[in-house]
């Protein structure tokens, strides 16, 4: 299927693994011209190596910034200052128990997940609107319809993403600009599966039997049973993306393999 995308510009944050990073790969096989931003150059300059592996001739920006700071905002801005699809990627995730969560970490957390993607929207939003065609993809979580006792903080900035982007989709009526949010389940990476092994019941379990443990005992309504794939939400994020994505505006769109048990 043609996703109608040949000639687009985009910025995926937190480009440089995981959800981000088969984002941007989908996007650039789609004729997307895209800016992936990341702090570490080593990281950045490896994913971008790992798309061009995929898709020769694929056009992609590296900018490095720290999205978590209104300095690493103005870098991204001023390195593209236009563009037509905006992927607000970029986050942080921990457990830890509620009483001991300081200041700090609500603040971090709310600075990478929240203000990150705000500081971007708020300077993109205006010329998509100008210009009558534009895509505000905000990745937030399933997390952020339920919260888990071990990640309060988390949870609420996920929550607020879901809040951030269906206001922003209220500002869009009557254009060509939409606003939407895409809400993953546990998604394959490194890290989701070093988190994985920490909910083990007992050593010496293969990774394959840690992944079944844990949707028995903390996501048993999932109706796949099993992580999600990047390239799965990645497929997603390029639909929405796209002209003919038209239709999904101020929506919270699932990729969580059937978690949530409510029809809407």
């Amino acid at each position: 299927m043609d996703l109608q995308l040949k000639g687009k510009t985009a910025i995926v944050t937190g480009a440089t693994a995981g959800i981000g990073l088969a984002i941007a790969r989908t996007l650039a096989n789609e004729g997307v011209a895209v800016t992936m931003t990341g702090r570490n150059r080593d990281k950045l300059d490896t994913a971008i190596a790992d798309i061009v592996a995929a898709v020769p001739g694929a056009q992609l920006t590296p900018v490095i910034a720290d999205l978590s700071t209104a300095e690493g905002a103005a870098a991204v801005i001023q390195a593209q200052p236009n563009a037509d699809i905006l992927v607000n990627n970029l986050g942080m995730y921990e457990a830890k128990a509620f009483a001991e969560i300081s200041d700090e970490d609500w603040r971090q957390m709310f600075e990478i997940n929240v203000m990150s993607g705000v500081r971007l929207s708020r300077h993109y939003f205006a010329g998509m609107l100008e210009r009558n065609w534009g895509r505000v993809i905000f990745i937030s979580s399933e997390v952020g319809a339920f919260t888990p006792p071990d990640m309060v903080h988390y949870g609420v900035t996920k929550s607020a993403q879901l809040a951030v982007s269906r206001g922003m989709a209220e500002l869009t009526k009557g254009t060509g600009v939409t606003v939407n949010s895409v809400l993953p389940a546990a998604t394959r990476s490194d890290g989701i599966v070093e988190y994985l092994r920490q909910t083990a019941p007992r050593p010496g379990m293969t990774d394959a039997q840690i992944e079944a443990h844990f949707f028995q005992t903390y996501r048993p309504s999932s109706l796949i049973a099993r992580m999600i794939e990047a390239d799965e939400v990645a497929a997603m994020v390029a639909l929405l993306a796209s002209p003919l994505g038209a239709a999904s505006n101020g929506a919270a769109v699932r990729v969580e393999g059937g978690s949530f048990r409510s029809i809407l």
